[in-house]
């Protein structure tokens, strides 16, 4: 893939010590050549199943002469577990003591998993018994749904989203189950301030962090709407969890919610294109048109072209061919797509070049109208304020301050 390796220069100055220039160049070749390795296996892995990468996996693998740096680098893209399998599967050779890294690794997410689905299932018990409506996301009911195996990737916390008016009524519940809030305003009142989109929990006895949302959003709420519960409920299904039969979003809703994760983080994890990928593979029902057009309506149909555009580059994605042409006329989306493509491995969340800033580049032009017109844009936010620290007679100053700084962050975050 071009652009791939492009970007090692900067780890040069590590190796000023050697006394030739000829030996410089010949460990820094060595280290790109370990890192090409990996890098390319663990794109093998990504693609998907039924892509023919089997016999790839296993030749790559006989290749790898850095196998520390070939787990590092799955362990920073939440891809051990999928490693693991693939590896498995593909019968493909490994040292004896990376193999018995990778069975502890995959045997300590399993673990983890199973003790995420179990906790998430008994919460939702709960909720349904309260009469609050409840919707999982993400974590262990993707892995159910789009993976068709629990084990397959990370569990990482539990996302559940509600109403915000149930709120006050499902912290006494998390508190019965011995969860703590993870911030400190807002627990006496059992409310959350208006800026606030999640309430965090931690369970100290086993460390599982769990998250009550109730709004999800792109990148501000200043660039988009927000959608909740309302949005995910209607056309909710249901996903085999352990199981137990629990809510789910429709395969539309999920590849909307995906796609507008992995453009709110800029694609900084491969397993985030590994997901839209294996959902889309297991969803030959789809409904595109509906999803185009819920995309549209909520103003997610760029985010919607550069998530799917990415998933079939980077992953195979099984995309159909007049769904794939039709996004790839989106020439702002496929260039982002060719960006992260380059960078997802490289540069993990590389920032897009360009006059306008990535946030605003996501945005159609109906969004893009709407947001200068309502000067939200202009509004300052913490990011500006610790920029410049003024006194509070000069904030109004911040209106200038966020130009100038909007213009050096291209994120526009």
């Amino acid at each position: 893939m071009p652009g791939l390796y492009a970007n090692h220069d900067s780890r040069v100055p590590r190796f000023r010590s050697l006394s030739s220039e000829t030996g410089l160049t010949r460990v820094v070749a060595d280290l790109m050549a370990a890192e090409r390795e990996s890098c390319e296996l663990l794109l093998a892995v990504a693609r998907y199943p039924d892509s023919g990468q089997t016999e790839r996996i296993r030749t790559l693998g006989a290749k790898v002469s850095d196998w520390d740096a070939l787990l590092g680098l799955a362990e920073t893209h939440r891809m051990l577990p999928l490693l693991y399998l693939r590896l498995a599967d593909a019968d493909a050779a490994a040292p004896a003591p990376i193999q018995e890294r990778l069975v502890a690794e995959y045997r300590r997410s399993a673990c983890q998993n199973l003790a995420n689905a179990a906790e998430l299932i008994a919460i939702l018990q709960v909720l349904e018994r309260a009469g609050i409506p409840a919707m999982p996301f993400k974590g262990v009911v993707l892995a159910a749904s789009a993976y068709k195996d629990l084990m397959a990737r990370p569990g990482g916390d539990l996302d559940i989203l509600i109403h915000l008016e149930d709120l006050p009524r499902a912290m006494p519940l998390l508190f019965e189950r011995g969860y703590q809030p993870m911030r400190e305003s807002g627990v006496e009142e059992m409310t959350a301030p208006p800026h606030w989109y999640e309430y965090p929990f931690v369970r100290p006895r086993d460390g599982i962090v769990l998250e009550l949302r109730w709004r999800l959003g792109l990148v501000k709420d200043r660039y988009t709407g927000t959608l909740g519960l309302d949005w995910a409920w209607r056309n909710r299904r249901t996903t085999l969890l352990a199981g137990a039969v629990v809510p789910d979003m429709c395969p539309e809703t999920k590849l909307l919610m995906l796609c507008m994760h992995g453009a709110k983080h800029m694609w900084s994890r491969l397993v985030w294109v590994c997901d839209v990928a294996r959902l889309i593979g297991v969803s030959p029902g789809l409904d595109w048109k509906h999803a185009k057009a819920e995309a549209r309506r909520q103003g997610l149909g760029r985010s919607l072209a550069l998530g799917v555009l990415l998933a079939h580059r980077v992953a195979g994605a099984p995309v159909l061919r007049s769904v794939l042409r039709s996004f790839q006329r989106d020439s702002t989306a496929s260039a982002l797509a060719d960006h992260f493509a380059k960078n997802i491995l490289d540069m993990p969340g590389a920032v897009p070049t360009g006059a306008v800033p990535y946030s605003i580049q996501l945005l159609g032009l109906r969004d893009r109208v709407r947001l200068f017109l309502s000067w939200n844009i202009l509004r300052p936010n913490e990011r500006d304020r610790a920029t410049f620290r003024l006194p509070a007679p000069l904030y109004p100053l911040y209106y200038l301050v966020r130009p100038l700084r909007l213009f050096r962050d291209r994120s526009a975050r």
